[in-house]
C-alpha cells in the first residue's frame, strides 16, 4: 500500500529482456535506503517486488501482464521513474490510499501552461471514467493528485511547481502514456451500489 507521495525520481540504468519477462534496474537514492530483497516499491504507480539490491541499484522482474497493461514496457535506459516505498503503519497518509494495481493506461491529451500554472488533460477509457469525480483522487504514474474538471472521456489535473520538480510528470508530453489507478474507495462504493445500481451504472440512487 502506498500514499501517492513520490519520494524521488530514479533513473533506469538497465533493461534486460527475456521471454515473457523483463528485468528492470533502477538507480535510487532515498528509495533505496533500507530497502531489501522482497520489499514492495511503487515504480510509476506500479507495485513491484525488489528482486535484488546492489548498492544504490534496485532490480525488479516485470511479468508479461505488467508489460502489457502498464507503461513500464515502454521505458528506455535513462528514463526517469517515480519511486515510493511501501507505507509503514506509523506514516501519515498525506495523499490517498494507492495499491499500485494499475487500472489502465491513460493518454496525455493536452498540456496547458502559464505562469505558475500547469494543467494536464488525461483521456481514459469510458468504463473507468465512472470512478473519476471532481475533487476526488487519482494516481497518475504513482502521484496522488486531486481531480479537477471532468468531461465524458477525459479529465484535468493541476500541478504545483513542487510536483513538477520532484516527479516525472513535468517531463510528460502530448500523447505520452501514464499509469492510472482510480480511487479504491470509489470502486468499493460503486460495487456496493451506494451511488449506483450496479458497478457499471452511472445513475445515482
Amino acid at each position: 500500500m502506498f500514499s501517492g507521495i513520490v519520494e524521488e525520481t530514479g533513473s533506469i540504468v538497465g533493461i534486460t529482456h527475456k521471454k515473457n519477462l523483463c528485468v528492470l534496474d533502477i538507480q535510487a537514492q532515498n528509495a533505496g535506503k533500507g530497502t531489501k530483497q522482497g520489499d514492495s516499491v511503487s515504480v510509476n504507480g506500479v507495485c513491484l517486488t525488489v528482486t535484488k539490491v546492489l548498492k544504490k541499484v534496485l532490480s525488479f522482474d516485470l511479468m508479461l501482464e505488467t508489460l502489457e497493461k502498464t507503461s513500464l514496457g515502454q521505458l528506455s535506459k535513462g528514463d526517469k521513474v517515480n519511486l515510493e516505498r511501501a507505507l509503514k503503519m506509523s506514516d501519515r497518509i498525506s495523499g490517498h490510499f494507492v495499491t499500485g494495481h494499475v487500472d489502465d493506461m491513460g493518454t496525455v491529451k493536452k498540456i496547458i501552461t502559464d505562469t505558475n500554472y500547469t494543467e494536464i488533460q488525461i483521456s481514459l477509457k469510458v468504463n473507468l471514467m465512472k470512478y473519476i469525480v471532481a475533487k476526488g483522487s487519482v494516481s497518475l504514474d504513482g502521484v496522488s493528485l486531486t481531480i479537477g474538471d471532468v468531461r465524458k472521456r477525459d479529465f484535468s489535473v493541476y500541478l504545483i511547481p513542487f510536483t513538477l520538480e520532484v516527479t516525472n510528470l513535468g517531463l510528460k508530453q502530448k500523447g505520452d502514456k501514464v499509469n492510472v489507478e482510480t480511487d479504491i474507495l470509489a470502486k468499493y462504493i460503486l460495487s456496493k451500489g451506494i451511488y449506483s445500481e450496479s458497478p457499471y451504472a452511472y445513475k445515482k440512487e
